[in-house]
């Protein structure tokens, strides 16, 4: 577990997605945890361990836009809560469903647009990690954009609260997309609201009995350590590759969502 652990944080703390997506998966599949419930849970609660440690590195190489995190976070919280609350009420299979062929858009317009920057053939300096970066303060002003990304941070809350997931896969293309931040910069945010966002949503599966803490901190002391690594080597992939890497993973997440819910089609 500590092992699962250390090559999830790696790649969630890569590019700030949680690694609930990982985690849930494998608590149900190889470690046959029931009710699904109980692998949500506990993956929430490992994911806090996560964004904990990711948050403190990328705070030293000063990539996290604190002000806009925290205001994201207003929404992502109470998200996370009604998500958790829905997930004894509702089934999830529906909205996973619906949230695979979000993703799968989503990975579709970031190829999209690097394909698009390729196609002009623009000099390395116009590249897009070299775009103009507005600082926190300045996104702060843009109350419009502010709201925008606001509003749609609560679907990423609602969606780690019911499925586990951290919310990332989410809110990092709303913090690219929405609130216009480099992909550098939405990652690392992104794992500094998701320690809200998940704090938000465990209380009530402690309170359910919906959590194996003992799997959860055995995942956490490995993720613990893998975040340090996904973080330092995150600085050292450029701008376009880190695009790359996060819109694969999309893609893997969203089949995957699709492919596990299939019965929605009745499959």
């Amino acid at each position: 577990m500590p092992l699962f652990g250390f090559l999830v944080g790696i790649a969630a703390s890569l590019v700030g997605i949680g690694g609930g997506t990982f985690i849930v998966p494998i608590l149900l599949m190889i470690y046959g945890f029931s009710p699904t419930q109980l692998a949500t849970g506990t993956s929430l609660t490992a994911i806090i361990f996560t964004a904990v440690a990711s948050t403190i590195n990328y705070w030293r190489q000063k990539r996290i836009y604190f002000k806009t995190g925290l205001v994201l976070a207003v929404t992502t919280a109470p998200g996370a809560v009604l998500g958790a609350f829905l997930a004894d009420m509702l089934e999830s299979h529906v909205l996973a469903f619906i949230f695979g062929f979000f993703l799968i858009f989503m990975a579709a317009r970031i190829m999209v647009d690097l394909n698009r920057l390729r196609s002009k053939s623009q000099r390395p300096q116009d590249s897009l990690e070299q775009t103009v970066i507005k600082s926190d303060s300045k996104i702060l002003m843009s109350h419009k954009v502010i709201a925008w990304g606001a509003g749609l941070s609560f679907f990423g809350g609602l969606a780690s609260g019911l499925l586990g997931i951290g919310g990332g896969v989410l809110v990092v293309p709303i913090m690219m997309f929405a609130v216009g931040m480099p992909i550098h910069i939405a990652t690392a945010t992104s794992m500094f609201t998701m320690i809200f966002t998940s704090t938000a949503a465990v209380p009530k599966y402690y309170v359910a009995g919906r959590i194996n803490m003992e799997y959860a901190l055995f995942i956490a002391a490995g993720s613990i350590l893998g975040a340090q690594v996904g973080a330092y080597s995150s600085k050292r992939v450029s701008g376009k590759n880190l695009r790359r890497i996060f819109a694969v993973i999309l893609i893997i997440v969203g089949v995957k969502m699709l492919f596990d819910n299939r019965t929605v089609l009745g499959f």
